[in-house]
């Protein structure tokens, strides 16, 4: 009751007006119809993961939860029922008759693998991970993981390491598949025409990357005038604060936002848009990747590498340890090394992707 008025403020924000009603007050959230496989992801990053494995499962009835609203977004692309996943008191009345549940990374709410349980559901852990970061606190509280994850029919890894502390944790039956990361096709939806000159992106950032970038791609555009950037920042409702930023540090830097021109003509672009990231790193030569130069824990490589960019990103990726092993010619510097690092790109080949998954033993764990 006490974070009741603190609820109802955030609903008001753009970033959270469906989630929150749908969350907190089941506002157009009713129970799943009939299912064969319930997915459930947190947000934009496993609800795309989760691609092949729905495309492979033809004829299933879906369901899918997410928490998030991106996440919300990329689900709903699937021939699948897509819910929001209700504040845990709900799920006592909202979880009806499960069959499998199959919950993605590491989404551990003990309430949720209980309920399935109680109603029956074959319960399985995907993609199951847990950070270098995170095991020393899971680590101290392992007499409750240890009976949380005896409600886990199957626990399929992404990496040896994962396992092992997975075991360490009481968990049975624990199996290394890989990260389904590897399996997920990644396209352009658009084509755009490549501007003259060098292309930098900076994707996916956060609240205090921006300013780094900024100042490191100015400094080396000092030698390099037709290097161009554009901005790409993670979350929508930082677009004008970001927007602000570039004025107030570039000001001598022609600048101008997507969702106005459309075009890549200025010395910086805020993509201010959704769902475009790809189609610049089609366009871009190199990928400052956001999420890792602040303890966010770094954002996934694979995009950017599958299209050749060259990848600058932080060294806090604690989340996304397990896929920078499988990307080559990655640096990992600090903000105020972005403009030696971009310096150090002109003589590096381009990042790719050195690894596949094969998707049939999760196939045959879910049929």
């Amino acid at each position: 009751m006490v974070a009741l008025p603190f609820i109802i403020f955030l609903s008001f924000k753009k970033k959270y007006h469906s989630s929150i009603p749908s969350r907190f007050f089941l506002y157009n959230n009713r129970p799943f119809k009939d299912h064969d496989i319930w997915f459930h992801v947190c947000s934009l990053g496993e609800a795309k993961a989760i691609a092949p494995i729905v495309e492979g499962l033809k004829g299933a009835k879906i369901a899918i939860s997410v928490i998030t609203h991106t996440g919300y977004e990329a689900a709903s692309k699937y021939i699948a029922e897509v819910r929001y996943l209700p504040f845990e008191p709900w799920l006592w009345f909202w979880i009806r008759s499960p069959k499998t549940v199959v919950i993605l990374e590491a989404e551990f709410w003990y309430l949720l693998f209980s309920i399935c349980t109680l109603r029956g559901a074959r319960v399985i852990a995907l993609n199951a991970r847990i950070s270098d970061r995170s095991f020393p606190k899971y680590y101290k509280m392992r007499w409750f993981y240890a009976r949380l994850f005896k409600k886990c029919d199957l626990i399929l890894c992404q990496s040896s390491e994962d396992m092992a502390r997975f075991i360490a944790l009481g968990a049975h039956n624990v199996e290394v598949v890989g990260n389904i990361k590897l399996a997920q096709k990644i396209e352009a939806t658009k084509e755009y025409p490549k501007p003259d000159g060098l292309l930098i992106v900076a994707g996916s950032t956060h609240e205090g990357e921006e300013e780094g970038i900024l100042r490191g791609f100015m400094e080396y555009r000092v030698k390099n005038p037709h290097t161009k950037i554009l901005i790409v920042p993670r979350h929508p409702e930082r677009f004008g604060k970001v927007a602000e930023l570039i004025t107030r540090i570039a000001p001598n830097n022609s600048f101008s936002r997507w969702s106005q021109t459309q075009t890549i003509s200025e010395d910086i672009t805020l993509i201010d848009a959704m769902g475009e990231l790809n189609n610049l790193y089609a366009i871009s030569d190199i990928a400052i990747l956001g999420g890792a130069f602040s303890p966010i824990g770094g954002h996934n490589p694979l995009e950017p590498a599958h299209f050749g960019c060259k990848i600058i990103t932080g060294k806090q990726i604690f989340l996304q340890r397990e896929l920078f092993k499988y990307v080559s010619h990655v640096q990992f510097v600090e903000l105020d090394e972005i403009s030696e690092a971009l310096q150090t790109a002109e003589t590096l080949p381009p990042s790719q992707v050195n690894a596949t998954i094969d998707l049939d033993r999760v196939m045959e764990c879910l049929r």
